[in-house]
């Protein structure tokens, strides 16, 4: 978890009456454009009045440090420290944040969104773990990707994850499709598929892990616009409501996945390491709380695909990753789609 978590994110706009926000274009940066580490967050979120705010110049910087370090940081346990556990990095990441925001939510002002939601038990049932368990699947095979594929190699799948929330949408009547966006899935399918061609370590179990993270994901923000719709859950509102079942869901899964094994190899990374992980990927969530206001939609817009590509530069330099000419092509070409997407408010 951070494992993957985000992973923010609101994506396309299912419906044609609601108009595409700086709050959704910000949510949906994370899981397209950004961290395994960070967490996902329901598509409608709008930001709650803070008593302090940032202002861009000051938050994006330090969004796009802490983004790229949970990234960076977690490949660094998979493939250096050779801590290959990725359901039980999930596991604590999510039940450290659990238990971080409840600290929050007593301490300070940034949960007070959480009083203006009324979680009943079918709320619970038909909505929340559901929607958590797309969200664990979503982050354990996005996680597990790094033990096969390049950080760079990963960002560039990720611009695939708005055509597979339109794919879904049109498929159950969501959203109609219209030239233009068949224009951008055509663009940036495209694009993405020109970077995997020329993917020097191309690993096919990899990718489908990949892949299907990306199928997990869509679902999961489809699932939210359907299910969620016109809730006010910010990126840690979400956080508060999501961690501690997909936490649950986890413990379920580990010992059938990774068993007791993680815990034979805890002394490779140490409390140190073990602690400023989560506590990096915990800080990613609460700097998108800020965000979220900070800037117009074009503005995060712009901050998501600078980090990304300083994510790609920065897998190359620090990893050794290689990267072929006819991959920045293709990435650029994403890209480009990807830009139109959100400028266009996916319609």
């Amino acid at each position: 978890m951070s494992a993957n978590g985000k992973d923010i994110e609101a994506s396309v706009p299912l419906n044609n009456e609601k108009e595409y926000s700086a709050e959704d274009e910000l949510q949906e940066l994370e899981r397209d454009l950004g961290a395994p580490a960070a967490l996902p967050t329901p598509t409608s979120a709008r930001q709650n009045a803070q008593p302090v705010r940032l202002s861009a110049a000051t938050i994006i910087p330090i969004w796009i440090v802490l983004s790229s370090t949970v990234i960076i940081y977690n490949n660094y346990l998979y493939n250096t420290l050779g801590f290959e556990f990725p359901v039980f990095l999930v596991t604590w990441h999510l039940t450290f944040a659990a238990i971080g925001t409840r600290i929050l939510q007593r301490t300070t002002h940034l949960l007070d969104g959480a009083k203006d939601i009324h979680m009943s038990k079918d709320m619970f049932v038909r909505s929340i773990l559901p929607i958590g368990l797309l969200f664990s699947g979503s982050l354990i095979l996005s996680n597990k990707a790094y033990l096969h594929l390049t950080v760079s190699f990963i960002q560039m799948l990720k611009a695939f994850n708005p055509v597979a929330i339109l794919l879904i949408s049109f498929v159950f009547r969501i959203q109609e499709p219209n030239r233009r966006l068949l224009a951008i899935v055509c663009m940036i399918s495209g694009g993405v598929s020109l970077a995997s061609y020329g993917e020097l370590r191309f690993d096919t179990f990899g990718f489908i892990i990949q892949a299907l993270a990306v199928c997990f994901e869509a679902s999961r923000l489809v699932m939210i616009q359907v299910l969620l719709h016109g809730m006010k859950m910010d990126p840690l509102v979400s956080l508060h409501y999501y961690a501690p079942v997909c936490a649950l869901i986890n413990l379920i899964v580990l010992p059938f996945t990774e068993g007791w094994a993680p815990f034979e190899h805890l002394y490779r990374i140490g409390p140190v390491i073990l602690f400023s992980n989560a506590a990096v990927a915990f800080l990613l969530n609460v700097a998108a709380v800020f965000l979220i206001s900070a800037g117009s939609g074009l503005v995060l817009t712009l901050a998501g695909v600078f980090k990304d590509i300083l994510l790609i530069s920065g897998s190359v330099l620090i990893f050794g990753a290689e990267v072929a000419p006819l991959q920045v092509f293709g990435y650029s070409v994403a890209l480009g789609g990807l830009i139109m997407f959100k400028t266009t408010g996916g319609k």
